[in-house]
This record gives structure tokens, C-alpha cells and sequence, in this order.
């Protein structure tokens, strides 16, 4: 799915037009159409997502995760996982890391009330 169809998508379920994402975004009026032939400019693509409320990284294709990370906690988990992508050789898979990132979350716990 390209940039343009997340982008689409995401403001249909949100019952946003795309000119209305535009501007509301502090772009022109039909910007987000020419996202359809033009990789548009990483600043354009933040103020998109933080009017849809979901993050960059889920408009650019990389994570299935629509909403932003709602605290410190959460981006450094997020973080952690990031630098894993295999393990034995093999991708690991979304259960997975679920898993890591339940272990993640109690190791962090842990070191807090270590302090």
C-alpha cells in the first residue's frame, strides 16, 4: 500500500476528506492527491499524521501500528523491538514480538523500582 492509500484510508475511517486532512495539515488543498506520483517531503507527511493521530512510520508503510506511542515507556520498547528483526536467522514473527515486548515492559518496570 502506497503513502497516498494509507493516507486515504485512514481519513475515510476517520470520516476526514482529503482536502479537509490537507488543510487542516497547513497544506494546499489537493497536496495529498499528488502524493499519488510524488514522494512528498517528510515534514508534509508529520503534519498529515499527527492530524490523522496515527504515526509516520505507519503512513510510510513500515508498521501496522496506526496510533503514536502515549508515553516514554512505549517508545522505548518500541525502540528495543526495533533493533530485533531476526532471530536464528528466521523474521520474527508479530506474536512474538508481542512477547519481547511484554518481557521488555517488565524489565523496565523492574530497573524503575530498582532506582
Amino acid at each position: 500500500m502506497t503513502i497516498f492509500e494509507r493516507t486515504k484510508e485512514i481519513s475515510k475511517k476517520k470520516g476526514y476528506s482529503l482536502q479537509k486532512v490537507a488543510k487542516d495539515a497547513g497544506l494546499g488543498i489537493n497536496s495529498i492527491y499528488k502524493w499519488k506520483t510524488q514522494n512528498p517531503q517528510i515534514d508534509k507527511v508529520e503534519s498529515v499524521a499527527n492530524v490523522l493521530g496515527v504515526t509516520v512510520d505507519y503512513l510510510l508503510g513500515k508498521t501496522e501500528k496506526e496510533e503514536p506511542m502515549n508515553n516514554t515507556r512505549d517508545m522505548e520498547v518500541e525502540e528495543a523491538l526495533n533493533s530485533v528483526r531476526m532471530y536464528q536467522g528466521k523474521p520474527i514473527s508479530d506474536a512474538q514480538r508481542e512477547t519481547m515486548k511484554g518481557i521488555i515492559r517488565a524489565y523496565l518496570d523492574a530497573q524503575d523500582k530498582n532506582e
